[in-house]
């Protein structure tokens, strides 16, 4: 390839001169004289040292005023500068605020004071009394201006009303009265043991007073208050679930027969609990059976700490089924291969309704035939060994018994011997 390369033509100049070199963008620079230079200095050094004189903001100038705004009135500089003051920002005096005199007001002028108007300086502002109001009734609060009217609400006293109090009873009456225990039992706020030992803590208010004396007695429309701590105590409190198996007794050691409380531990514990609380030894101190067991029986027995389901169970006036699956024989027919068969049907009928312990009457109860052999019964009460002996009145032998149910509340698929937690949800 062929290069082709152009000769710039440049214009002609005289033989003998040179180019003069570029600087500055051709700008040729001025330099001041030395005069010049001492003087630029000076100016520049008195003006740093007025500098140095005038406050800073928020400070105060040298006559102790506070420093002025330069943008205020115009441009003080040059006012100042004009009259030779040293402080640029200080107001002058003919800016201060004029005395009385001064605006054309003469001293006889002035507004008196409360003692020269004829009010004395005690009597300036009226009292309670002159209001209307007695010294035991004034009413704290803000002070209003002087000489408003009193307000409608200022003529009230405001002392905190009392709690209401129930109406006093004679002697005779007052002896009727329920104790204190025992009316917590009744409103299912605790057991009477534990309501007992609450009073003698301290945690129990009757109308807003703490009563701390076993024995007291209440009135049905009094207001009855548990201490925050007994609540939260009394929430930590467990309930479990155990499946009694043969040769344990509910309660206390027996007989050489083991307390049902032997059995709660960590190992004996149901896998399929998944409850997230973690057993701990202290959960079986006070722990108490509601409702027993047989030693010869099995099934579902409750363990509690909280004394209002034990009540709950338990209770004279309890209302909660207990459901049994009974083993029976009859004595009359003891190889009879269809027992339901067999059994005469008003014997039955006995055991619903009609039969009689220790010379009370028995409530009424759900008797039916779960299989051949096999009773069903549901029961709202529980005295001792009331199954057993009901059926030795209609001729029947007990073989073997099982609680399968409690409320609502049922066995489920534990084996005998394990255990689990009352749910939270969970009611009987």
């Amino acid at each position: 390839m062929a290069t082709i390369k152009l000769n710039k033509q440049r214009a002609a100049q005289p033989p003998g001169t040179k180019r003069a070199p570029l600087r500055a963008g051709g700008i040729k620079r001025v330099h001041p004289t030395l005069a010049q230079a001492q003087a630029e200095r000076a100016e520049r050094a008195e003006r740093n040292e007025r500098d140095e004189r005038r406050p800073r903001p928020g400070e105060r100038a040298e006559t102790g005023r506070p420093r002025r705004n330069p943008n205020d009135r115009g441009a003080p500089a040059a006012r100042d500068e004009r009259r030779g003051r040293a402080d640029a920002h200080a107001p002058w005096p003919d800016e201060r605020r004029p005395r009385p005199e001064a605006r054309g007001v003469r001293p006889d002028e002035r507004r008196p004071r409360p003692e020269a108007r004829g009010v004395r300086r005690d009597d300036s502002r009226p009292r309670a009394e002159t209001r209307g109001v007695r010294p035991d009734e004034r009413r704290a609060g803000p002070v209003r201006a002087h000489g408003a009217p009193p307000r409608a609400d200022d003529l009230r006293a405001r002392a905190p009303r009392p709690a209401p109090r129930a109406p006093a009873l004679p002697a005779s009456a007052a002896d009727e009265l329920p104790r204190l225990s025992k009316r917590m039992s009744e409103l299912g706020l605790a057991s009477r043991r534990e309501a007992d030992e609450w009073i003698e803590r301290g945690l129990v208010r009757v109308d807003g007073e703490v009563v701390d004396q076993l024995g007291a007695r209440v009135h049905p429309g009094q207001r009855i208050e548990v201490d925050p701590i007994a609540r939260s105590e009394q929430a930590k409190r467990v309930t479990i679930l155990l499946h009694k198996p043969l040769g344990i007794v509910s309660g206390q050691a027996e007989d050489g027969h083991l307390p049902a409380a032997t059995l709660v531990n960590a190992a004996s514990r149901w896998s399929g609990d998944h409850q997230p609380m973690r057993f701990h030894p202290s959960q079986l101190r006070h722990l108490v059976p509601a409702g027993r067991l047989d030693v010869d029986s099995t099934g579902l027995l409750v363990l509690t700490q909280d004394g209002r389901v034990a009540k709950a169970l338990i209770g004279a006036d309890t209302k909660i089924e207990k459901e049994y699956v009974v083993h029976v024989a009859w004595a009359e027919q003891p190889g009879a291969a269809d027992l339901k068969q067999a059994f005469p049907a008003d014997r039955l009928e006995q055991l619903r309704h009609g039969l009689e312990l220790d010379r009370q009457p028995l409530k009424p109860a759900k008797v039916s035939w779960a299989n051949e052999q096999h009773l069903r019964f549901v029961l709202r009460e529980g005295k001792r060994r009331q199954i057993r002996r009901m059926c030795e009145a209609v001729g029947l032998q007990v073989l073997a018994l099982k609680r399968i149910r409690i409320g609502r509340v049922g066995l489920g698929e534990m084996a005998p011997g394990q255990w689990r937690y009352l749910g939270p949800f969970e009611t009987f």
